[in-house]
């Protein structure tokens, strides 16, 4: 009876190892699936998103539509006030990715900023010192001594600026609605509004409060070698308020072949689209049109193998006007953008409507006389 029970005794003690063995198994298969999805959670988190998905929301983004857009309440928007009032007395800078899409609305449809020089800076008093004339050179022996060279000057550039400012409005019942996507559609009305303000601006803004514009600059028909530094040079037609009658594309090749040739490398046109439609029309001695389409979508129109970019702010054909530019725009032009844009919600002005005041300082100036030249419709 007794071995019995010693038998028994070891076969139980047999089955505690065998169960203490597969718990520890156990165990260790619960902690390896738990790192396992440790680890998957932490390449999750830095792996970048796949084209399509979408990127967690920004959280001060979101306060700032969800909470000051739409209901206009301020606390705990943590967004600094480009004012010395108070936040809601002085507004808010917006968010990036709102800034980010008004940026690009600009880009597109505003035509003299698409091919420009721009700047971000932080200053409204923006400098740029640009360097005029050329330096002296000259031959000499191996041992001769070397004369004193000329040395260039220097000029400095202050873009003019003012505030640009927009002020579109959405009813309550808009912003109220869950669906409505109050964040696409404030950046698409800013950038519009924006675009055409400042697209009047960079060709025709006199500089007081505004950029200025590069057809109010001084023009004179001398050449670049003897043209004062800030003064562009045009090309008259021959004839008050028209191309000349005969070969007119005669005085479009002579504008081309007026600029440098290095600036000639990414230069373009800038005209309204009814001057356009004149040159259109002007065709070779042999039949074939000088204005060529783009081969493929996206691709801009040419014109003497020179891209076409349609500013509906140059003035149309007339006496003494300046309808036509050419020109390397990045070389000749900057636009300089100050700051971020700010916003301040108005639901009381206009009720029931509720209106975004926003504001952006730009200021725009020509840094490089040589680098644009007119065409003026005059006799001389």
């Amino acid at each position: 009876m007794d071995d019995m029970e010693v038998k028994a005794d070891a076969l139980d003690g047999a089955f505690d190892a065998v169960l203490a063995a597969e718990a520890v198994d156990e165990l260790k298969a619960s902690v390896a699936a738990l790192k396992a999805q440790v680890e998957r959670q932490a390449v999750a988190a830095v792996r970048l998103p796949l084209d399509g998905a979408k990127a967690a929301v920004d959280p001060a983004l979101s306060a700032f539509v969800e909470r000051y857009l739409r209901r206009g309440i301020d606390a705990g928007v943590e967004m600094k006030s480009l004012s010395g009032a108070s936040g809601g007395e002085g507004g808010f800078a917006v968010p990036r990715e709102i800034d980010g899409s008004i940026a690009e609305t600009l880009k597109t449809l505003s035509p003299i900023r698409s091919i420009s020089t721009v700047v971000q800076t932080g200053t409204s008093g923006y400098r740029k010192l640009v360097a005029t004339g050329s330096m002296g050179a000259g031959w000499v022996g191996e041992s001769a001594a070397r004369p004193e060279t000329g040395t260039r000057s220097f000029a400095e550039i202050a873009p003019p600026s003012g505030e640009l400012y927009a002020n579109p409005a959405a009813s309550q019942a808009m912003l109220d609605d869950a669906m409505f996507d109050v964040e696409a559609w404030l950046a698409e009305q800013l950038g519009r509004e924006f675009a055409v303000a400042e697209g009047s601006a960079f060709v025709n803004g006199n500089g007081t409060n505004r950029p200025k514009g590069f057809l109010t600059y001084a023009t004179t028909n001398e050449a670049d070698s003897v043209r004062a530094f800030g003064t562009l040079q045009h090309l008259a037609t021959g004839t008050a308020g028209a191309f000349p009658a005969s070969n007119p594309q005669d005085k479009l090749v002579e504008l081309v072949h007026s600029l440098k040739a290095p600036y000639r490398q990414g230069a373009c046109w800038a005209m309204n689209s009814d001057t356009l439609a004149r040159i259109r029309k002007f065709k070779t001695s042999d039949g074939a049109f000088i204005w060529q389409p783009g081969l493929v979508e996206g691709q801009a129109a040419t014109l003497l193998g020179y891209p076409v970019v349609e500013a509906e702010d140059m003035p149309d054909v007339a006496a003494n006007s300046l309808s036509i530019a050419f020109g390397n725009f990045r070389a000749g032009y900057l636009v300089a953008d100050r700051g971020e844009t700010r916003i301040l919600r108005d639901p009381f002005s206009n009720k029931p409507f509720v209106h975004f005041y926003a504001t952006k300082r730009v200021g725009g100036a020509i840094i490089d006389s040589q680098a644009i030249k007119l065409m003026k419709f005059a006799a001389s």
